[in-house]
């Protein structure tokens, strides 16, 4: 973890200051209707303000309140504005200034870019205020949530009537699970909501990717809407009304999910509640990989494994995407990993004493102290930092972080997996080979974009319980001629690092077409729904 005594001044106050372009483009999109009383909650250098000016539609404002907690920063927003008699700038902590003006004023238009700080950056008194604003509202309060997210609960109590609220947040509100809380609170208080995505990066040197919330209050309820832009250079030809409104299901699922179509979002609840599909879950234990702790000290190659004598207390390990070749992880598998040099090992020391350890073990731990390895915050909090916890081989892999799909592979030599691959223990009774070859297809895919998460970078992540929402075909009789020759044909495909659409098409065809008995469309449907949002995230790699 970096520690707050060495991060920078920027990172400590979450001040990452909006491009005049995009502030121009938000103020255009809300500023022009009826609006009396703006509030801009973390000012920073005034670039809403400006906007607001430049654009002129200050002139129109009965009075507009800027908060910023930075004094250097209000002291100039004040001097530029001092002979302009309808702003006022107040510094102070918004969260003080929120505290006093709840219920004793109210605004038309909310706006600004809220500041995007952890919890542990946070003064013990904002904790507090941020805390109250959340459980107040029926949220949970945890160290995961950003300070961000009671910017924004904090601002829509402050609405008028049919007021608007305009912020640049993070896209995290769209799918993370600390945000859950939120997306249902917003869902409650405000009629309309409306997003704007960008493919590209729009702040500059900062890996931030961000979304434009745009929430109105109104007596009718409309629902929710997505428009995707490729950059900022979208502004000059996009008409807000271009993507209609979905109705909003008032639930804390992620609103990823509205990329889709309304007709889409209709298949997939089709597909939730057809009987000829189920949960991953349901057929077993999911769990998180190995938690080591330090993965380059625990996880072995060949040579510092002979170095130190420790093969009698390793276990096969799979500890990356390329470890796992195919959709069967063997024993020949293994062995090419580990003639590759690959760590392919994972250490498992007894709970003896360790005085009966071997020597050459002896020197393995002496060796992890003197070179740190047990500073890490897991190692540091065990009784014996040199043991790892947990360790049991399962069923099966899930691929808890990956590119172009995950791969979900069968444990074919008694290995385990270290946090980068969820394991998976099937139920009393479960063909793994059925649930194997129910994974590859065009539906389970689609479900599993769905219920992941982008990463960053293109990267796709899912979690244990993410990965047991995604819904996979009943196998439940199928011959083991047929699903020999399927499964054996999709492994050769993985192998070699062909194009995963012919095991696709080869599954929902034999599978859950002809087998099955599952419209043939759904099948083509839900591979669109997971090229599209397969496509979006990429385009952030």
């Amino acid at each position: 973890m970096k520690l707050k005594k060495n991060s920078s001044k920027q990172k400590l106050r979450g001040a990452y200051y909006t491009p005049s372009q995009l502030a121009n483009a938000l103020v255009n999109i809300v500023a022009p209707e009826n609006i009396s009383t703006v509030l801009e909650p973390s000012c920073g250098d005034g670039v809403f303000i400006d906007s607001l000016k430049e654009l002129g539609f200050i002139e129109n404002i009965t009075s507009l309140d800027a908060v910023e907690i930075e004094s250097d920063e209000a002291l100039k927003v004040q001097k530029n504005y001092q002979n302009t008699h309808n702003v006022h700038v107040f510094n102070e902590d918004f969260f003080e200034f929120y505290n006093r003006t709840l219920n004793n004023k109210q605004y038309d238009l909310i706006l600004g870019n809220p500041p995007y700080i952890r919890y542990q950056y946070l003064s013990e008194s904002q904790r507090k205020f941020q805390s109250n604003i959340l459980t107040s509202h029926g949220m949970k309060a945890n160290k995961l949530i950003n300070a961000w997210v009671a910017f924004l609960v904090a601002s829509v109590q402050l609405l008028s009537e049919n007021g608007k609220i305009a912020f640049v947040i993070p896209a995290e509100i769209l799918q993370v699970a600390y945000a859950e809380d939120l997306r249902f609170f917003l869902s409650e208080h405000l009629a309309k909501i409306s997003l704007i995505t960008f493919e590209q990066l729009v702040f500059p040197n900062i890996e931030q990717e961000v979304v434009l919330f745009i929430g109105e209050k109104d007596t009718e309820k409309k629902g929710i809407r997505i428009i995707e832009m490729n950059d900022l250079s979208g502004f000059d030809t996009l008409d807000p009304q271009q993507n209609g409104f979905q109705k909003m299901q008032h639930v804390k699922e992620k609103w990823t999910k509205y990329f889709m179509t309304a007709k889409e979002m209709e298949l997939i609840q089709a597909i939730r509640s057809d009987t000829r599909f189920t949960k991953f879950a349901d057929y077993g234990l999911i769990n998180v990989g190995i938690t080591t702790g330090n993965n380059d000290y625990f996880s072995i190659t060949e040579n510092t494994c002979e170095k130190y004598d420790l093969e009698k207390v390793t276990l096969p390990l799979i500890g990356r995407s390329s470890h796992a070749h195919g959709i069967f992880f063997t024993d020949t598998d293994w062995e090419k990993n580990k003639a590759l040099g690959k760590r392919a090992r994972l250490i498992n020391f007894s709970d003896s004493p360790i005085e009966k350890y071997p020597t050459k073990h002896q020197e393995y731990i002496a060796f992890g102290e003197s070179s740190g390895e047990n500073d890490g915050y897991k190692c540091s909090i065990r009784d014996r930092w040199y043991i790892v916890p947990s360790i049991w081989v399962p069923d099966a892999f899930f691929l808890r972080r990956s590119n172009l799909y995950p791969k979900f592979v069968l444990n074919h030599c008694n290995a385990v997996s270290t946090d980068t691959m969820h394991r998976m223990k099937f139920n009393f009774g479960v063909n793994p080979e059925n649930i194997l070859l129910a994974y590859y297809n065009s539906i389970s895919f689609a479900f599993t974009e769905i219920c992941g998460r982008s990463y960053g970078g293109g990267v796709l992540e899912i979690l244990p319980g993410e990965m047991g929402n995604i819904m996979i075909p009943r196998i439940d009789s199928i011959s083991e001629e047929i699903r020999a020759n399927l499964l054996n044909r999709v492994d050769a495909i993985v192998r070699k690092d062909a194009d995963i659409e012919r095991a696709l098409d080869l599954v929902d065809k034999e599978v859950l077409v002809d087998l099955l008995g599952i419209d043939a469309e759904w099948c083509n449907q839900c591979r669109s729904i997971w090229k599209k949002m397969q496509k979006r995230r990429l385009g952030r790699g």
